[in-house]
């Protein structure tokens, strides 16, 4: 019979101890060797480019504050950006196009992006953790973990790179397209986003698959807009 410690499955089941992230990639490490951590930010907005980050610590790291970027404000998110920078062994953030969301869907783009954020580290990775439930060709040693931005320090920081790397785009894009403004709703479907769309009609950065999906909604519903 297996204990718990030769069962490798239990990541998404932690003690009490194990909760703490930089504890946590500890112990990844002491099995396995050097671990990476990848997250992305935009899977689900209506306009703009995916970003993904990729992230790399030595042992003995440690960032004050370090959490899921989605339980951050803007402010700590921004200066946790820079720490995580200096600190980190190796970081790389890449992007994923309109273009290549549209051509090869989001879940593919996803995934190219995040192989692409591992091959620009130039530091090898014993194991790659990624967030959620669902692993990229990366060709190393992986494992995914729900909800690894808030158990792992390794992909909260990724989280942070990736989603303070978006939201400065979309403030660029927001400049571009003041109409949709962007640098309130980051590309998401906020009540002020779609009656942009409404009036206004797409611009080049918006995601043709996804406005197909909610054109679709609306015609369900009776609704006529632009685009």
């Amino acid at each position: 019979m297996k204990s718990r410690e030769d069962e490798p499955t239990q990541l998404t089941m932690f003690d009490e101890d194990e909760r703490d992230l930089f504890g946590f990639d500890s112990k990844l490490r002491a099995e396995h060797g050097v671990i990476c951590g990848i997250d992305e930010a935009g899977r689900g907005p209506l306009a703009g480019d995916l970003f993904t980050a990729a992230v790399i610590f030595d042992e003995g790291v440690f960032i004050e504050g370090l959490n899921d970027s989605k339980k951050l404000t803007e402010k700590k998110r921004e200066k946790l950006f820079d720490e995580i920078c200096a600190k980190a062994k190796a970081w790389c953030v890449t992007t994923a196009s309109v273009e290549e969301i549209e051509r090869i869907n989001i879940l593919q783009a996803d995934f190219r992006a995040m192989e692409r954020a591992y091959a620009g580290l130039g530091v090898t990775a014993d194991l790659v953790i990624v967030d959620g439930n669902m692993l990229p060709n990366i060709g190393a040693p992986m494992r995914s973990i729900v909800k690894g931005d808030a158990k792992s320090a390794s992909i909260a920081a990724a989280s942070i790179l990736a989603k303070v790397s978006r939201d400065r785009y979309m403030k660029q894009m927001a400049e571009k397209y003041p109409q949709y403004h962007f640098e309130n709703n980051k590309g998401y479907g906020s009540k002020a986003h779609y009656e942009a769309l409404d009036e206004y009609g797409p611009c080049e950065i918006h995601r043709p698959f996804f406005l197909r999906k909610y054109n679709a909604k609306k015609a369900a519903d009776g609704q006529t807009g632009k685009g």
